[in-house]
């Protein structure tokens, strides 16, 4: 990696908390009022509204992911696999740096 795990994990984390945060109002319950909107509409504002909690949900569970590297790297276990004890090949950490285990243990 070009900059060290600390920084690149806390740049991802802060990504990722900045697009949650901006698509709060997608998440926002879709108001039953037939005059401001048609049927067709409130059912596109319903769609919208579960493919943003859902992309929510994966935003932070993937934070949580990133979390759990940085206290990985708090401690010094950070590129090891948290399974077997081996080195997580940098190619890895390269692709996913919040990877806890190798390619073997995945």
């Amino acid at each position: 990696m070009a900059q060290d795990p600390r920084a690149c994990l806390l740049s991802l984390k802060a990504e990722l908390v900045a697009l949650s945060q901006a698509t709060t109002g997608d998440r926002d319950p879709v108001e039953l009022d037939q005059q401001s909107i048609g049927r067709l509409s409130r059912l596109d504002s319903m769609q919208v509204q579960a493919m943003a909690r859902a992309s929510d949900v994966r935003r932070t569970q993937e934070i949580r992911r990133i979390e759990a590297a940085l206290q990985r790297v708090d401690e010094g276990e950070y590129g090891w696999c948290v399974e077997c004890g081996e080195a997580i090949d940098p190619k890895r950490i390269e692709i996913d740096p919040a990877a806890a285990r190798c390619a073997d243990c995945a």
